[in-house]
């Protein structure tokens, strides 16, 4: 049986097929519908001697970074969310410690630890962090691109529903993309920044007490039962 709303994934393979599996495992009427697309960029790997420890934000990087992953095994990784950790030690990392709030936060505790030279392994689009003095190196091994919403998006917003936005780029296309008409739609967001990135008028907003894909879905499935309860979202 249905639990409530459908739930909307919008972010980009293979992490959109994984979040809607654990949806669908959970009762959620899912909605597979990517907004993004993600291929591995070329990347040469710098001497491992010259870095820390490696910073992780992002499953993804694990996922396409490639062969030239291995040769960063020595370093340890400091990763933000358990399935960013859960990938990076599935590649053969050495897991030194998990953020369980966002990657500012992670990157603070570095610096206040002494780490001073950090290879970031990371995105083309990238968020932008105080340092806190430390060099930080930001190395892109993969781009997440823009895609024209599938077929079916039209419709799914038009009824109400909740979203997922798991990221800052994620939120402001949802908002590019529904400029109006947001009253129907609840939002659950995998943090506050997130969140303020999607902008104002959803009729509810949630946020995930951690940055990962459970707790994550775990305020999606409370918003797809109160919009069960209520009837639907709109005011």
């Amino acid at each position: 049986m249905s639990a409530g709303l459908p739930l909307i994934v919008t972010r980009a393979d293979p992490g959109g097929a994984a979040t809607a599996a654990r949806a669908a495992a959970m009762g959620l009427d899912v909605r597979h519908l990517p907004l993004f697309a993600a291929h591995a960029l070329p990347w040469t790997v710098p001497d491992p001697a010259a870095f820390d420890a490696l910073l992780l934000t992002s499953a993804r990087a694990v996922e396409l970074a490639g062969p030239g992953l291995a040769r960063l095994a020595g370093l340890p990784v400091h990763a933000v969310g358990a399935a960013t950790a859960a990938a990076a030690d599935a590649a053969g990392l050495t897991i030194e410690a998990v953020g369980d709030r966002d990657a500012q936060g992670l990157l603070d505790a570095m610096t206040s630890q002494g780490i001073a030279r950090i290879l970031w392994l990371c995105g083309q689009d990238r968020s932008a962090f105080d340092t806190r003095g430390a060099a930080l190196v930001p190395l892109a091994c993969y781009a997440v691109d823009a895609v024209p919403p599938p077929p079916g998006w039209a419709e799914a917003i038009a009824m109400p529903a909740v979203l997922l936005a798991h990221s800052v780029r994620g939120a402001r296309r949802l908002a590019e993309l529904i400029p109006a008409g947001r009253g129907r739609l609840a939002l659950a967001a995998i943090s506050a920044g997130v969140a303020a990135a999607a902008g104002e008028g959803w009729a509810a907003v949630a946020v995930a007490e951690r940055p990962d894909d459970a707790a994550l879905l775990a305020e999606a499935h409370a918003l797809c039962h109160k919009g069960r309860q209520m009837g639907s979202f709109e005011r």
